[in-house]
């Protein structure tokens, strides 16, 4: 149902075309590079966070990590993941098919610099087995990004 949600979604943005199903699950950063057929740092793994109690959405690089000062530095307060019992009711998304986009109102997506030294990256597209491929400019827009922010570790600055 996700998925469909998101497919709804795409095709309003005339994006459809870019949306790939796989036959094998992509619910991780190394299985949705497998089945892409790209770097593990090309999958733009969304991830949902609480901030003062409200789910925020982080995308970033498959390669990178969530360094904590960093990210305290960015939102005020240490980094809390969304329990994964939760990640549906609060985002809108099962885990392992999370994006950034067809998601609930009022959640605001950040976008993590380590995603910028590529032209097309590969979020998740609303289950764990379809993808889409997207320059970053789509990405922009199809998310409704608030702004780019630096929160990752380990990726090679």
């Amino acid at each position: 149902m996700s998925a469909e949600k998101v497919r709804k979604y795409l095709i309003d943005k005339k994006l459809e075309s870019h949306i790939t199903v796989h036959k094998e699950t992509i619910d991780t950063v190394e299985h949705a590079a497998e089945q892409i057929g790209c770097s593990e740092a090309e999958i733009a793994k969304t991830l949902s966070f609480l901030v003062d109690d409200k789910p925020v959405i982080v995308v970033m690089a498959g390669d990178g990590r969530v360094n904590s000062s960093k990210f305290k530095g960015q939102f005020h307060t240490k980094p809390r993941m969304v329990p994964r019992e939760l990640v549906n009711e609060v985002i809108g998304h099962e885990p392992g098919g999370v994006c950034p986009f067809a998601i609930n109102e009022n959640i605001p997506v950040w976008l993590d610099v380590s995603m910028k030294r590529f032209e097309i990256v590969h979020p998740a597209a609303g289950d764990e087995f379809t993808s889409v491929a997207l320059t970053l400019p789509e990405l922009e827009v199809v998310s409704k990004a608030e702004g780019w922010c630096d929160i990752c570790k380990g990726w090679g600055e």
